[in-house]
């Protein structure tokens, strides 16, 4: 029977997590079963009576069919304690141009609106354009869910994609605090004009893009704070005993330790079981058990939990039960 392998069982470092963080992310290798262990986590959260929302950010929204709920956009109750919703990139994107666009609307001369406009259409079509705009969609759910829920489970698209979500909160908070330098160097002008021409300082108009810059810096600093705080959010890598998943959760995890994003633990999916016979499966349960050997040797100081390969297809809440099950008995994550 395979149950969870903790690193101080190995000769690694115990893991010093509290295991009470709020915000958990699952990703790692396209089709690895990245939704299905995100889904089973959240499910046993629910089960414990945290109120949990499992959001779905992979453009190849599965996490619907796998509940066998109609998820969308806005969140869909699954049971007492479980919510799911699917974050849709494209419509997430719209709906971040509107609103660029009608805080826009308002600062730009009349005249020159409809270039303004058309150079918005541009932007939205730039490569990079999507990503932000489901970051900020996902710094949205993290600071209004966090109210509501006790914990949020992001199941996340294929690792590069994921990776480049998390470091958008710095690279757009030195973004954002360059246009507020440009903007209060405008202010400083503005503001000698207005004594040349008279003008006292009290009658100095409001900056409205100054002020919108500004929220959106507070709004990024927020979000990255609670990214970087180990107590707060962890990544859970999902990974196959195979050659290239090890290779790309390691690259991954590496870059992930860059911006100071904690790992929480891995999940080792798909693996042989024991009953499973047959000479083609024990040849390959011998390379399996190279690549075990090799996931125990470069995660020695992360908690790593095994979960075998099951016969048939997993479907719905109580095709979860055995994997939920197996991480609230090796106590995974906050479980």
């Amino acid at each position: 029977m395979l149950l969870t392998i903790w690193s101080k069982q190995r000769g690694g470092r115990p893991s010093k997590r509290s295991g009470k963080e709020t915000i958990a992310f699952f990703g790692g290798k396209g089709g690895v079963g990245k939704t299905t262990c995100s889904a089973a986590y959240a499910s046993a959260l629910a089960k414990r009576g945290l109120k949990t929302l499992l959001v779905s950010t992979d453009p190849a929204h599965s996490v619907g069919d796998l509940l066998e709920v109609e998820a969308g956009a806005e969140a869909v109750q699954v049971t007492d304690h479980f919510w799911v919703r699917e974050i849709d990139p494209a419509e997430a994107s719209r709906r971040y141009m509107d609103e660029v666009k009608e805080n826009l609307r308002g600062l730009a001369a009349p005249g020159l609106w409809q270039e303004v406009e058309r150079q918005m259409d541009f932007a939205a079509a730039s490569p990079g354009a999507d990503e932000a705009a489901l970051f900020d969609d996902m710094v949205s759910t993290i600071l209004s869910a966090e109210s509501e829920y006790d914990r949020i489970v992001f199941d996340t698209a294929p690792t590069g994609h994921t990776l480049r979500l998390l470091s958008l909160p710095e690279l757009m908070g030195v973004w954002v605090e360059g246009m507020l330098a440009r903007r209060a160097k405008t202010r400083e002008l503005h503001r000698m004009w207005h004594n040349v021409a008279g003008v006292g300082e009290a009658e100095e108009p409001k900056d409205q893009v100054y002020e919108l810059l500004e929220r959106r810096k507070n709004r990024f600093a927020a979000a990255r704070q609670r990214l970087l705080d180990p107590g707060v959010t962890s990544f859970y890598f999902v990974l196959n005993p195979e050659r290239l998943s090890i290779l790309e959760s390691a690259k991954a995890m590496t870059l992930l330790e860059k911006y100071g994003v904690a790992t929480g633990g891995i999940v080792v999916n798909r693996v042989l079981p024991e009953e499973a016979d047959g000479a083609f499966l024990a040849k390959r349960r011998q390379q399996e058990a190279r690549y075990l050997a090799e996931i125990d040797e470069r995660f020695a100081d992360r908690p790593r939990l095994h979960v075998p390969m099951e016969p048939e297809d997993i479907r719905g809440l109580d095709g979860l039960t055995k994997i939920a099950e197996r991480m609230e008995r090796g106590g995974f994550g906050s479980l």
